[in-house]
């Protein structure tokens, strides 16, 4: 088969069959993790976030290969989880600035768009570490360069790409030693990989299965309102009454007569209602927002160009709906609530297990995003998180080194002025929560909780998931591990035993504090256990009990 050239449809396909291909091996993308963790997630927040790309690709079909591209990169930055999806959204965001006025694509083509991407990608992290997805995603692009130069079919210069894809994965433990270490290779980057070979099936006509990619799509649908809201307030006293979404495709003409300054626009917007949310790039602008006159918001949009995928819902009529469908009794009055004024500063945190939750609000979270492990929020579910806070100033403890990126790139795209102080534990939010400070400005709040975070150590208890050495510990299968600060210290087939090790290990005799947080699979009696030893050996340690309620980590302990 002969294929010189990808247009939109083609290249639609190819995004489809590399989501399926991803969806049907997330599991062996997960188990390449170093750490032998139950909670190793690479494949499922890779495959979270290109399902993401995939469903506004399947939803904006388009015969120009630059539309497709862009409907792929946008549906990937809002859907990006953990830091291996938010380089993946990187790395096709660069990759569809490349090819966004073309109408086809030839292997040249493809080869540079590769390597705008890898360009984008190196500079969206901060430190950049070879050895990883960004290595094999760079090889494959200097390779892809030097086969188009030579090769204008496609299907031969996809497989070129793909051979130089597998043999810089299998060099990543060469760069990482920690990979070497434990003998696997890295794990995002064989998630890239198989992305890529789902791209060359398409292109040879082997259909996969793409089952894995349409479940993962309807569970990441979120409402944008849910049934119970305001259920105690009166339908007239709804201040903006249509919820209003569109997006802007921006045009040259009317730019040189209104040229477009996002920071203008938000500003505009934000003085006809509330709830706004803009997302712009040099073609499009996505616009949520509630107001009382739609058509204001709309007419003021199209001084920058013409608008598409327009959405008004009218929320009294909503409202009233909701409030006839409640089972509410006739004799219990609706109480008319006042709309409530912007708050200074807003927290959004992540956790999980409802104990945590509950404990976070308790020291001053405003928002908890239910995740963590296994459970990495998107970079739209912190978006929304900010959104709800209803503050000018926001603050967000990801609380997990895996969700600091997306939670950087959900600040990055929204109107207030938000920082991240980079918490990769509970122990360590809850360190910066409390060194929070309202009458302080956001600069000298950022550079107080980030200080810190250095303030408190942090223990987790969990399982082995194979057998495995790492960091000169030997670790069997089922085997409960002790780790300190993301180091595994100790293992032992009892998990009381690893527990009493991994406390031996963390508390030193400058510590004065140590907080237990319970997870869900630890008994009464075993923490009974667990804290009496610790005040018979640690006799100056004052030693505090919280029931996280978390999965995974049947301990979470935090010495200061």
């Amino acid at each position: 088969m002969s294929i010189q050239q990808i247009d939109g449809k083609r290249f639609g396909d190819m995004v489809l069959q590399g989501a399926a291909n991803l969806g049907k091996n997330v599991q062996l993308v997960d188990s390449l993790n170093v750490f032998p963790v139950p909670d190793g997630d690479t494949g499922t927040n890779m495959n979270l976030s290109i399902t993401s790309g995939a469903k506004e690709v399947r939803n904006n079909p388009n015969k120009k290969v630059g539309a497709v591209g862009k409907s792929f990169a946008k549906g990937l930055l809002m859907g990006a989880r953990g830091n291996s999806g938010v380089i993946l959204s990187q790395l096709f965001r660069g990759f569809s600035k490349s090819i966004e006025n073309k109408e086809a694509l030839t292997t040249t083509d493809f080869a540079e768009a590769l390597e705008a991407g890898v360009h984008t990608a190196y500079q969206a992290v901060m430190k950049p570490v070879e050895g990883t997805i960004l290595t094999v995603a760079k090889d494959a692009a200097n390779k892809a360069v030097t086969i188009a130069k030579k090769e204008k079919e496609f299907i031969p210069f996809i497989e070129g790409v793909i051979a130089e894809a597998h043999a810089s994965l299998d060099r990543t433990p060469d760069l990482l030693p920690v990979l070497k270490e434990v003998g696997v290779v890295d794990s995002g980057g064989k998630g890239l990989v198989i992305v890529y070979e789902g791209f060359l099936a398409e292109l040879k006509g082997e259909k996969i299965d793409d089952t894995a990619v349409h479940a993962p799509i309807e569970n990441m649908v979120k409402k944008e309102h849910h049934k119970n809201v305001q259920s105690h307030m009166r339908t007239e006293d709804i201040e903006f009454g249509y919820c209003t979404e569109f997006m802007v495709k921006l045009e040259e003409e009317k730019l040189a007569k209104n040229p477009f300054s996002e920071q203008e626009f938000r500003e505009v917007l934000n003085k006809m209602g509330d709830s706004l949310l803009v997302v712009a790039d040099e073609e499009v602008v996505k616009v949520h927002v509630h107001t009382e006159y739609p058509g204001n918001a709309l007419n003021h949009a199209q001084k920058f160009g013409s608008l598409i995928n327009m959405k008004i819902e009218n929320m009294r009529e909503q409202h009233s709906n909701l409030l006839f469908e409640d089972a509410h009794p006739v004799s219990a009055p609706a109480v008319p609530q006042k709309t409530q004024e912007k708050q200074e500063y807003g927290i959004v945190t992540v956790a999980m297990g409802s104990g945590i939750s509950a404990l976070f609000e308790s020291i001053g979270a405003t928002k908890v995003i239910e995740g963590g492990q296994t459970m990495n929020p998107s970079t739209e579910d912190i978006v929304k998180a900010i959104e709800e806070t209803n503050a000018e100033k926001i603050i967000i403890l990801p609380n997990n080194s895996n969700i600091i990126m997306a939670a950087k790139q959900a600040a990055s795209v929204v109107e207030q002025d938000v920082i991240v102080v980079g918490s990769k534990t509970v122990p360590q939010g809850m360190a910066a929560i409390l060194a929070f400070n309202p009458n302080a400005d956001l600069e000298q709040n950022e550079q107080t909780m980030t200080q810190a975070l250095g303030t408190v150590k942090t223990g987790q208890i969990t399982y082995a998931v194979r057998d495995t050495q790492i960091d000169g510990v030997e670790i069997t299968k089922d085997d409960y591990m002790g780790i300190a600060d993301g180091k595994i210290v100790t293992t032992d087939k009892e998990r009381t035993e690893a527990v009493k090790k991994l406390l031996e290990n963390m508390i030193g005799e400058d510590d004065e504090i140590l907080t237990i947080i319970q997870g869900e699979d630890v008994s009464d009696q075993e923490i009974s256990e667990v804290v009496d030893f610790a005040e018979e050996n640690f006799e100056d340690v004052e030693v505090e009990v919280h029931q996280g309620h978390q999965p995974i980590y049947s301990y979470i302990f935090s010495v200061e």
